[in-house]
């Protein structure tokens, strides 16, 4: 099996930012997303994940249309809902309560 890829890479907030933590997430995304991203149409400036009612989402993260799916295509910077664990949720969930 092929040693899975990242997609996108923000080496600009390693450059500007002190990454104390790093965290592997899923995120769930419509048919015209997933073959935008294999084309490399993503952007992370100014996106930045939120946790809300116990979910974990991505906000302004922006991925161009899809072409070819005109008709059926998605929002470019709509919120979308990351994939963690409960646990991992609640703890950095934590971490922001007691930082603030």
């Amino acid at each position: 099996m092929a040693e899975p890829q990242n997609v996108v890479v923000n080496r600009k907030a390693r450059h500007d930012y002190f990454i104390e933590e790093t965290v592997e997430a899923g995120v769930v995304l419509t048919g015209s997303e997933v073959k935008s991203l294999r084309e490399g149409h993503c952007n992370l400036v100014d996106s930045f994940a939120r946790i809300t009612r116990g979910e974990a989402f991505v906000t302004n993260l922006h991925i161009s249309p899809y072409d070819p799916a005109h008709r059926d295509n998605h929002e470019p910077t709509r919120s979308r809902k990351l994939l963690l664990h409960r646990l991992e949720i609640d703890r950095l969930e934590g971490k922001l309560k007691l930082k603030g």
